[in-house]
């Protein structure tokens, strides 16, 4: 089994708990006074808290929307990512960029969305309509 570990900085735990945990749903492991580890999705997530990394000037352009840099996220099962876009939706999250298709009718056709947390991590949700799609060329 692979599991990815991320690491990232937060300005305050509390808010990171209240936002990956209570909001996004996902468990906490371990944690110290300085950090805590979250089971983003399959993958360990750990956020320190720090100096928050800026987000980069240029920004990146995916059929003609723009994306933050850098950014961080995870591939959903399709209905997975409809289910959590709602609940993000009715719980009043702001979008960086709302949930939408891209790549419509063909082979890569997928959702995505991209959110902040608290500390202004960007993060993006996506999910492939034939997830055999996720590495093709």
């Amino acid at each position: 089994m692979t599991v990815f570990h991320l690491a990232y900085t937060v300005s305050d735990l509390e808010s990171a708990r209240q936002f990956y945990g209570e909001l996004l749903g996902c468990e906490e492991g371990r944690s110290t006074v300085t950090w805590v580890d979250f089971n983003f999705f399959g993958n360990q997530l750990s956020l320190h808290l720090g100096e928050i990394i800026s987000p980069c000037e240029t920004q990146s352009s995916v059929e003609g929307n723009t994306v933050p840099m850098p950014h961080f996220g995870c591939v959903l099962e399709w209905g997975e990512f409809q289910n959590l876009s709602e609940k993000l939706k009715t719980s009043g999250v702001t979008f960086v960029l709302e949930p939408h298709i891209r790549y419509a009718r063909l082979p890569a056709e997928q959702a995505t969305m991209f959110i902040k947390d608290p500390s202004g991590n960007a993060l993006e949700f996506k999910a492939y309509r034939d997830s055999a799609e996720i590495f093709s060329k």
